[in-house]
């Protein structure tokens, strides 16, 4: 029983270094988003960190409109990041979890 213990043990902290390295990995994904008439382009990481927002000429003459297009556009951007970010970190945790009767966390 002790030696259960200690393999559990074990699996958990590679498992969390797994998910670390997961983490430091995702910040070299880039989601790009666009927007419907590509105005306004938005690149960011998987771990939610803007890199870079290239605005239209057009866009820069209408602060509202740019406003719009930020907010609709990052918001897109942000929920594509969150589904890779969650999905890949799901998938690290569920792949290390020793088999703890009763602890069915990732069905």
């Amino acid at each position: 029983m002790f030696g259960d213990m200690m393999n559990m043990m074990g699996k958990l902290k590679e498992t969390q270094k797994k998910i670390e390295d997961t983490k430091k990995r995702l910040d070299t994904v880039l989601i790009d988003e666009k927007s419907h008439d590509n105005l306004l382009n938005v690149t960011i990481t998987a771990n939610r960190t803007i890199k870079s927002i290239s605005i239209g000429d057009d866009l820069l003459n209408d602060k509202e409109q740019l406003e719009d297009y930020l907010i609709l556009t990052l918001n897109k951007a942000i929920e594509k990041a969150t589904q890779v970010n969650e999905s890949e970190l799901a998938s690290v945790a569920k792949e290390g979890m020793p088999n703890i009767p009763g602890m069915d966390l990732f069905k």
